[in-house]
């Protein structure tokens, strides 16, 4: 799904303090604020989607495996176990 421009939805976020990017390739890259770990994303690949949230980062795998850095105070990177996640429209 594109947004406007036709830039596909879910491949820029932005968290509290730092921003998250999906790479054509599927890799990620991030920068900012790393107090937490929201930015250590280096070793994601094959990723479909990104999310920012306050000091984490989600990611979605091609497979529909969830994947989260960053601080987990209220369990909030505890996606371990979430499989056959979809996009909408997919």
């Amino acid at each position: 799904m594109e947004g406007r421009r036709g830039i596909p939805q879910h491949t820029l976020a932005a968290g509290y303090r730092h921003t998250v990017g999906l790479n054509a390739d599927g890799a990620v890259t991030a920068v900012g604020d790393n107090k937490y770990g929201q930015c250590d994303v280096s070793g994601w690949r094959d990723i479909v989607a990104v999310a920012g949230g306050c000091a984490h980062t989600v990611g979605l795998t091609s497979g529909g495996t969830a994947v989260a850095v960053g601080r987990n105070h209220e369990g909030q990177c505890e996606v371990g176990g979430w499989r056959g996640i979809q996009l909408p429209g997919n």
